[in-house]
């Protein structure tokens, strides 16, 4: 038995109101609403008509997006900035807003979150030797984000100092 699946068309009023109820939900990416328009068959441009009300509503604003999920990757995720980054790219968010966020995490939670992840992963870790161990943070906290001079810093006063 064979179903076929059919795709109800919308009006632009409809699609339009998904999209505003979508973006209440949490902050969207200009790049993730472009997406949903495609996934739903929207046009192009009323693609470009849908994202113009959504910014002059106030329903989307990259800013506040591009704040947001610095933020809770940092916070939550505990991500580097490395990472963070590169996830904000795969958004299409422009390099000076990225920069901007960035800079609004502070330095001495940056190293907290930092020791923090090298300790948690040290607990899991089953190296012996040293630089066996130093080796596996390090590549570890660098796939976590995190810039490589300031985890080897850390590494060695953690692991060599002690």
């Amino acid at each position: 038995m064979e179903y076929k699946v059919t795709k109800i068309k919308l009006s632009l009023n409809e699609v339009l109101q998904k999209m505003r109820n979508w973006c209440a939900y949490q902050e969207r990416s200009q790049q993730e609403v472009r997406q949903k328009l495609h996934e739903m068959s929207a046009s192009s441009l009323d693609t470009e008509e849908i994202i113009a009300t959504l910014i002059s509503e106030n329903y989307m604003n990259e800013a506040r997006f591009t704040k947001a999920f610095v933020g809770g990757r940092f916070r939550i995720k505990h991500w580097g900035k490395n990472k963070i980054r590169v996830e904000l790219r795969k958004h299409k968010v422009p390099e000076t807003m990225i920069m901007l966020a960035l800079k609004e995490i502070d330095q001495d939670d940056y190293l907290d979150i930092l020791r923090k992840t090298i300790e948690k992963r040290k607990q899991v870790t089953h190296k012996t030797e040293q630089k066996k161990q130093f080796f596996d943070l390090l590549r570890y906290c660098i796939s976590r984000g995190f810039e490589s001079d300031l985890v080897t810093e850390e590494l060695n006063t953690i692991i060599y100092e002690k």
